[in-house]
C-alpha cells in the first residue's frame, strides 16, 4: 500500500531532477543521505577508506541519519526538495 508520504517522496525524486540550479555539495549530500535512509533504512557495511573521499562523505552523511525511520527520511527529503524548488 502506497502512503501519501511515499507518493510525495516519489514526486520529489522527479522534481529534484528539474531544479533550475544544482544545489551545493552539502545539500546534495543531505539529499543523498535522506534518499538512502528513506529507501533502504540505516546504512550497512563498512565506511570506505583510503582516498575515496566522495564515497566516505556519502557514507558519513547517511550514517548520521541512523535510527531515523524511512517515513521520516522521506518526509524530510520532500520538505528539502520543496525548499529548493521555492528558492529557484
Amino acid at each position: 500500500m502506497t502512503t501519501q508520504t511515499q507518493l510525495a517522496f516519489e514526486q520529489a525524486q522527479q522534481d529534484v531532477q528539474t531544479l533550475s540550479s544544482k544545489p551545493g555539495n552539502d545539500v546534495m549530500l543531505k539529499l543523498y543521505a535522506l534518499y538512502k535512509q528513506g529507501t533502504q533504512g540505516d546504512v550497512i557495511g563498512e565506511r570506505p577508506g583510503g582516498f575515496n573521499f566522495v564515497a566516505a562523505a556519502k557514507y558519513d552523511a547517511w550514517q548520521a541519519l541512523a535510527g531515523r525511520s524511512q517515513a521520516e527520511a522521506q518526509a524530510e527529503y520532500v520538505a528539502l526538495v520543496g525548499q529548493l524548488k521555492a528558492h529557484g
